[in-house]
């Protein structure tokens, strides 16, 4: 009898700049899985502690300011990029990023090293140990977004990330593009509308055409080095300058100081979005000759507003070269979707709001709508929702360098993917034998000014005068947005291609070595986070035996052996063995079951793991353990997935 295979599920990712989030679709509706925290959403931070410890999420954003130069945020910015990319920004940076053979980077903590892919594995992985908590159904896949704008190595560079971290990436997709199929229930049969997509360190804009359940990418614009972060930057530099004005003291480089800086910044731009005016107070900043100095200031809502005034008129021209480039005019709009943190920010909507001439749709939470609609895509791709369907395009030109170094498209910007395009070429010597096929993305005319994405030879072209040779060159994008380009020598018919898998970045052989790394440090995980269970358990059960033990009703010998038995299992504590802890725990419950027998006891004090889910029954019980746990001054356990 043949059984019926469970079908698992493709769950969509949002692995954003400065926080993460990963939704599944139950029923027909998008919902979004919690951290082990308890949020939904997981900041995109990674740390490690002077002891090797990992931190992903809320207690590694909870310790920045103690460990800046250990402490990785703001990652994605780093993907699929070179040193020379970043090397003008490094100061923006707390961390140590460091150039890596001919022209990649890398990221030094504790004198290891990491790519940025290894370290976006981190937080890939974290959402997906979340998921595998919270879901009975396997999981098939994920489909991971990314900034509409983001190039070739930047996709290539986050499905790596997908990869190292164990999972099946099953499509990458734009993050605007995600947003529309999560309104989609919401959109008229027929309208053209904006997705403004504000992020933490882009800015994506994308024109849809919506036909009956037809989503048609018209054009995208925008920008991956300006984003809600740029504010955070600004106002940490307008106050690092009027402390250096006022004390004669330059923060810039105490990075301990500059940490403290940016987070009061970031919180700064939250609180005016409720408030008009908000306190900046850093006790302890720093120290002079005449002893410590604070930085106390107050900030305006208006003075925010004219500090990141231009970065906002930016995105207001992006909104206006995408509609350009779909041939629109801004009353052609029926609708505009607010999506990503930085639209929480009542001056961004305003602007936006007088550019459109309308109110924005506002029916889905900006910051969690793109995992929801990646999980729609999932659906999709499955053949579950088969109401909907998805036509995306390419952000930027595709092309190769031809004679004289200018660059020649193959595939223009806003076409519909996937697609297949080619072109004829020649030689430009007589009896040349070989080309040399250099591939680029970008908008610049002249091929060195666009994004170099790879290069091979075609060999063994029969000799002719130049000009005779006809050589096709073909691109090819899948629904990915990755890109294969092969070419072929039609007298000859040789032929040679290549997937554009890396532009410098990691190899095949280096992401498989990373996801064996993974596989390994995995199971390293596993077996610490099942030696902090058993520790805990073992401190709950020295607990409840210590209590039973004070009981006046025991005989002395009874209690003696508690208290021989305690001093016993408190060595265990910090140590690794686990057998040792669990046969110490038996002994301590058999023990405590001989003495509540003499004493009258039925209760026993409830075993809790940490993470656990509490219940009403035991709440006063935990709360006495933790009360009892801080008056012995027992050495705090700290778990992280």
């Amino acid at each position: 009898m043949l059984k019926k295979m469970q079908m698992g599920k493709i769950l969509g990712i949002d692995l954003g700049t400065t926080k993460s989030a990963i939704a599944h679709l139950e029923g027909n509706i998008p919902e979004m899985i919690l951290t082990p925290e308890g949020h939904r959403l997981l900041p995109s931070i990674v740390a490690f502690t002077a002891t090797g410890e990992k931190l992903v999420g809320q207690p590694a954003k909870s310790q920045m300011i103690t460990n800046p130069l250990n402490t990785i945020a703001s990652v994605k910015t780093l993907m699929g990029k070179k040193y020379s990319e970043v090397e003008p920004y490094l100061k923006e940076f707390s961390f140590h990023i460091i150039k890596y053979g001919d022209d990649l980077l890398r990221i030094e903590v504790n004198n290891q090293i990491y790519s940025p892919e290894e370290i976006s594995a981190m937080i890939l992985r974290k959402l997906k140990d979340a998921a595998d908590r919270y879901l009975s159904d396997p999981i098939d896949g994920v489909i991971i977004t990314v900034p509409a704008y983001f190039n070739d190595s930047q996709r290539q560079a986050t499905k790596d990330a997908g990869a190292i971290a164990g999972l099946d990436v099953k499509r990458i997709i734009n993050e605007p593009t995600a947003a529309s199929l999560a309104y989609s229930g919401d959109l008229k049969k027929k309208a053209k509308l904006i997705v403004y997509d504000f992020g933490g360190g882009t800015i994506d804009i994308s024109v849809l055409d919506v036909q009956n359940g037809v989503i048609k990418v018209l054009a995208t614009a925008g920008n991956t080095h300006l984003g809600g972060n740029n504010f955070d930057i600004a106002l940490t530099q307008k106050l690092i300058r009027e402390f250096a004005a006022e004390n004669h003291i330059n923060l810039a480089n105490d990075k301990a100081a500059m940490q403290r800086i940016r987070e009061a910044a970031e919180n700064a731009k939250i609180e005016l979005s409720a408030i008009d005016e908000c306190e900046i107070n850093l006790p302890f900043i720093t120290e002079s000759e005449d002893g410590p100095l604070h930085l106390i200031k107050y900030l305006r809502k208006s003075e925010f507003e004219n500090l990141v005034k231009n970065e906002i008129e930016q995105t207001l021209e992006i909104c206006g070269r995408a509609l350009h480039n779909a041939n629109l005019r801004i009353s052609d709009i029926d609708e505009f979707l607010l999506v990503g943190g930085s639209t929480r920010i009542p001056y961004v909507q305003q602007k936006v709001r007088d550019f459109f001439k309308k109110e924005p749709n506002r029916k889905v939470n900006p910051d969690e709508i793109v995992a929801m609609g990646a999980a729609t895509q999932g659906s999709i791709i499955k053949g579950e929702s088969k109401d909907i369907l998805l036509l995306d395009v390419t952000p930027l030109a595709l092309g190769v360098k031809t004679y004289g170094g200018a660059f020649t498209r193959i595939i223009n910007a806003n076409t519909t993917i996937p697609v297949s395009r080619s072109l004829i070429f020649s030689t430009v010597e007589d009896n040349q034998t070989e080309v040399d096929i250099q591939i680029f993305q970008g908008e610049r005319e002249i091929a060195e000014e666009n994004k170099f994405l790879g290069k091979f030879t075609l060999l063994t072209i029969k000799p002719a005068p130049r000009g005779v040779p006809r050589i096709e060159v073909t691109f090819n994008i899948n629904v990915n947005g990755m890109l294969k380009v092969g070419a072929i020598d039609l007298s000859s018919k040789n032929k040679k291609e290549i997937l554009i898998t890396q532009s410098g970045l990691l190899s095949k052989d280096e992401v498989e070595k990373l996801k064996e790394e993974a596989k390994k440090l995995s199971a390293l995980d596993l077996k610490k986070k099942e030696n902090i269970v058993k520790k805990n358990k073992l401190i709950n059960q020295i607990y409840a035996l210590d209590q039973i033990s004070k009981n006046k009703t025991l005989p002395d010998e009874i209690k003696n052996r508690c208290a021989q038995l305690i001093k016993r299992a408190k060595k265990e504590i910090d140590g690794e063995n686990g057998d040792v802890m669990n046969t110490l725990e038996k002994q301590l419950l058999e023990l405590w079951k001989e003495a509540a027998k003499i004493s009258g006891q039925t209760e026993l004090q409830p075993l809790q793991e940490n993470g656990a889910m509490e219940n009403d029954s035991n709440r006063k019980n935990a709360a006495e353990s933790e009360k009892h746990s801080k008056k012995e001054d027992t050495k705090p356990l700290k778990i992280s997935f």
